[in-house]
């Protein structure tokens, strides 16, 4: 007859560490929140629901020691992340919908409300999709008469440092959508969000061209990983 505490020890011995550790983790979560786990931790339970058969906490802390924290893996390309041994193609899709999720709730936050009443979410929105960038991107936020944002365009992308900038079609775009004001915003991915000598030359254009609509510059805004700066508050643009 056969043991069955020989068949229950042959089923501990065959049954992969990480399971308890997975039940235990989801546990740890469900009953403490987040603020309960470690960095390594939140990206594990992310990577349990693409990865099922597998220990991921080695890569889990490979993530976030190769693009430095939470953020730079979510914002990490297809492409870098593809180089990093472990992640399938199922996996990459699943980590760049958790941004793209994350976009979508930070934009929808902001749309259709006055943009000046809500300053602080407008520069988490900007620094959350644009702080990560590797090439710049020249972005217009258009206002209507109610300084609410009624659209959210990118209008140019450009090398590493430098995007060009069009203000006859900026204007014709924000006469089309019917805007009264637009905020500037573009990223420096150097990290220095210091305005340059063409960023001013440039905000000042775009300004001179508004006039004759009646379209007014709010501000411009530069997004780095480092931080931002405002034209209005650096008295730049008045």
């Amino acid at each position: 007859m056969p043991d069955p505490s020989a068949a229950e020890n042959s089923k501990e011995k065959n049954t992969p560490h990480y399971h308890g550790h997975r039940d235990r983790l989801r546990g740890k979560f469900l009953d403490n929140g987040a603020e309960a786990l470690a960095d390594y931790e939140l990206v594990e339970l992310l990577l349990f629901s693409a990865i099922p058969r597998r220990d991921v906490k080695p890569l889990a802390k490979k993530l976030l020691e190769t693009f430095g924290g939470i953020s730079g893996v979510l914002n990490a390309s297809h492409a870098e992340l593809g180089k990093i041994g472990g992640l399938s193609e199922k996996t990459i899709i699943m980590l760049k919908t958790v941004q793209a999720l994350q976009h979508r709730a930070a934009k929808q936050d902001i749309m259709q409300k006055p943009i000046l009443n809500s300053w602080n979410r407008l520069m988490e929105y900007c620094q959350l999709t644009m702080a990560h960038e590797q090439k710049e991107h020249f972005r217009i936020l258009f206002l209507n008469k109610k300084n609410e944002l009624i659209a959210d365009e990118i209008q140019q992308s450009g090398t590493v440092d430098h995007t060009p900038a069009y203000p006859r079609e900026i204007m014709k775009r924000a006469l089309e959508l019917g805007a009264t004001a637009l905020i500037l915003v573009h990223n420096h991915p150097s990290g220095d969000h210091t305005p340059s000598e063409d960023d001013v030359d440039m905000t000042y254009a775009i300004k001179a061209a508004g006039e004759p609509f009646n379209i007014i510059i709010h501000d411009h805004i530069i997004v780095s990983k480092n931080g931002t700066s405002s034209f209005k508050t650096l008295g730049l643009l008045v």
